[in-house]
């Protein structure tokens, strides 16, 4: 049996140290007194509960939530972190489901799928400077790609049989 009590013991420490760290003034930790901090609480306490409770479901959420705190806190302080928010979703979505495939032998196409996208989102203008010769095409591509989606997205629902 799963231990459910991971999860909410985590909340709970994180978010009475957060307040008590708040509250006490301490100004050494004073970017952190935000927002994105408890996204990062949520996200760990999802992670210790996928890897110390062996509720492996739990460790694509907790990616998601920490990524997107860590995210939050880097974008516009770190200059090598990429300000775009939906590239770095994809990517903390495919880290996720690669982190979780470690555990449950479940979900690697899924990893991969969204990596390649990921990467698409967050190098698409180096992507067409490289490929520059086919602008065209690509442009064609790009602005079609939202239907090119749907329907492997049909085939994958409706065509493709086991």
């Amino acid at each position: 049996m799963k231990n459910q009590r991971i999860f909410p013991g985590i909340i709970l420490i994180g978010l009475g140290t957060y307040l008590f760290l708040q509250q006490s003034g301490f100004t050494a930790l004073q970017t952190f007194y935000s927002w994105p901090t408890l996204l990062i609480i949520v996200g760990i306490a999802f992670l210790a509960q996928g890897y110390s409770a062996h509720d492996h479901e739990a460790i694509l959420p907790g990616v998601i939530f920490a990524g997107f705190g860590l995210h939050f806190h880097l974008t516009g302080k770190a200059a090598f972190w990429p300000a775009n928010t939906i590239g770095m979703l994809v990517l903390f979505i495919s880290i996720g489901f690669f982190l979780r495939f470690q555990k449950t032998k479940n979900g690697l196409f899924q990893a991969f799928l969204f990596l390649v996208l990921a990467f698409l989102i967050l190098f698409y203008d180096k992507f067409i400077g490289y490929l520059s010769f086919l602008q065209n095409g690509i442009d064609l591509v790009w602005k079609f790609w939202p239907a090119i989606i749907i329907l492997i997205g049909i085939y994958f629902l409706f065509l493709k049989k086991k």
